[in-house]
């Protein structure tokens, strides 16, 4: 049976529906129950939710076969594990923010808060600068604005929340989506299968993001 890790979320339903569309259903799951394993026997399948930052884990340490991971979380904790599709859904991006009229002084080392350290190091690390790393959990936004830092590196989607706070993208960094990963030692003795899925919900994904471009296009 393959085992499933989904992030749990709006994000992990979005994920679900896209397996059941795609053939791999387990109607266990839509069930008000306390299950924490929904599996269908006739499929071989058997999906679980959890936190979405430790769907790698899950998958690295072979618990999951295969989970779906924002891409955010493959660039911060480098999971060793093989990155097998970009489902095109969760779209965000990673970037540099900072106040509204924020000007860069190049000779001074910059503060930057962030929870992503590992993908902030690595982006001013390509461009040369010097970095003095603030690592916050939560509320990332706060930081400029009471003068703890001097920018943030965090998750972007709509930006209302910057906006809100008078804060700007300065550069992006990265866009981020969902990926579908697979352990390794699973991708090869279970690799029929997980090609198969990997196959269908690729397609799936295509086809919907050329529908968003030209919706006319039926």
């Amino acid at each position: 049976m393959l085992n499933i890790a989904l992030p749990k979320g709006r994000l992990g339903e979005k994920v679900y529906d896209m397996f059941e569309k795609a053939g791999y259903d387990c109607q266990s799951i839509h069930e008000k129950n306390r299950k924490l394993l929904f599996e269908n026997p006739e499929k071989d399948i058997c999906f679980f939710w959890v936190k979405p930052s430790d769907v790698n884990i899950y998958v690295e340490r072979g618990a999951a076969d295969i989970g779906v991971a924002g891409k955010d979380i493959l660039l911060e904790y480098e999971p060793d594990v093989y990155e097998l599709a970009d489902l095109r859904i969760g779209k965000c991006i990673m970037a540099e923010a900072a106040r509204n009229g924020y000007i860069d002084q190049p000779q001074r080392t910059k503060r930057v808060a962030t929870k992503f350290e590992n993908i902030a190091r690595s982006y001013y690390a390509s461009i040369g600068r010097d970095i003095d790393i603030i690592h916050l959990n939560g509320s990332i936004e706060l930081a400029p604005i009471l003068g703890l830092s001097d920018v943030i590196v965090d998750i972007v989607e709509t930006g209302s929340t910057l906006k809100e706070n008078d804060l700007a993208v300065v550069e992006k960094i990265v866009d981020i989506s969902a990926r579908l990963i697979a352990n390794k030692a699973s991708y090869e003795f279970k690799k029929a299968q997980i090609t198969a899925i990997a196959g269908a919900l690729s397609n799936q994904a295509a086809e919907r993001e050329a529908l968003e471009k030209d919706p006319d296009n039926k």
